[in-house]
C-alpha cells in the first residue's frame, strides 16, 4: 500500500491505525505520519469523551441522548481526516487537530 492509502486506513479505527503504523513504519513519509497523528489524537479524545459520557450519564441519565450527539462530531472528523488524506492534505482537524502536530513522538 501507498503512504496516501495508509494515511486514510489510520482513520477507520484502531485496528486501521495499527495496519497503518506498522506496513508503513519502513517507508513512511510526512504525509503519513501527519495522519497517523492526527488520528491518534481522535481516537485519544474519542476514548476520554466516551468515559466522560459514560460517568455523566450514570450521574445524570437524562443526559444520554444530548451527550450521545457528541459522537456525531467525532464521526464528522473522522470525515474530513479521510478527505484531507485522501487529497494528500495536512491540515489539522478543526478543534483538536492543532494539539497532535507536533505529538507523540513515537510516530516518528
Amino acid at each position: 500500500m501507498d503512504n496516501k492509502t495508509l494515511s486514510i486506513v489510520s482513520y477507520i479505527t484502531i485496528i486501521g491505525w495499527l495496519i497503518a503504523f506498522f506496513v508503513g513504519k519502513e517507508k513512511a513519509d510526512d504525509l503519513l505520519k501527519y495522519h497517523l497523528r492526527q488520528s491518534f489524537g481522535l481516537f485519544i479524545v474519542n476514548l476520554i469523551l466516551g468515559i466522560a459520557i459514560n460517568i455523566i450519564v450514570r450521574i445524570v441519565p437524562s443526559l444520554a441522548l444530548f451527550l450521545s450527539l457528541l459522537y456525531i462530531v467525532i464521526l464528522i472528523l473522522i470525515i474530513i481526516g479521510i478527505i484531507n488524506a485522501a487529497n494528500g492534505a495536512k491540515k489539522p482537524l478543526p478543534i483538536i487537530g492543532n494539539m497532535f502536530e507536533k505529538s507523540f513522538g513515537f510516530i516518528g
